[in-house]
């Protein structure tokens, strides 16, 4: 019997991978925690884990572990790029922090990795939506991400 994933299974991973990412900068950010803390943390406490009736889905590890490793060790660019999208008035140090982190985790997947950008925004777009479900963030991040895939990787627009 093959233990072999679906396309279908491993594409819920990787989302589920992007989402974590996306919280765990979120805390290293509010917390202070450290690259190695957090990554653990996640690993042993949200992946796949149970707690009373809510059950964490399990995420693409490897993915996960890119995404905020690379968030960390490319965040000067990653939030350069970032800059360029957004507003003269609003710098991404004014922005709410957990777009902070979803912003620097697609950054991290356009800089250093070979997923298409198409690919990319509609993860984090729809990752914007289920933090925000009823504000208008999610067309924020749809233009910011649009911006800053087109100067990360133009080749492939």
């Amino acid at each position: 019997m093959s233990t072999e994933l679906s396309g279908n299974a491993k594409r819920k991973m990787k989302s589920a991978a992007r989402f974590y990412a996306v919280q765990a900068l979120y805390q290293m950010e509010v917390s202070g925690q450290t690259t190695d803390s957090i990554i653990s943390e996640f690993l042993d406490h949200r992946f796949g884990a149970i707690y009373e009736d809510m059950e964490f889905v399990e995420g693409d590890v490897d993915l996960f572990r890119e995404l905020v490793e690379n968030a960390v060790n490319h965040q000067a660019k990653i939030d350069q790029l970032t800059d360029r999208a957004l507003v003269a008035k609003w710098p991404i140090a004014r922005i709410d922090p957990t777009l902070r982190g979803l912003f620097r985790a697609a950054g991290a997947e356009f800089v250093a990795s070979d997923t298409p950008p198409k690919v990319v925004i509609k993860e984090f777009v729809d990752i914007a939506a289920a933090f925000f479900p009823e504000g208008k963030e999610s067309r924020f991040v749809n233009a910011v991400l649009d911006h800053v895939a087109r100067e990360a990787k133009p080749d492939q627009f």
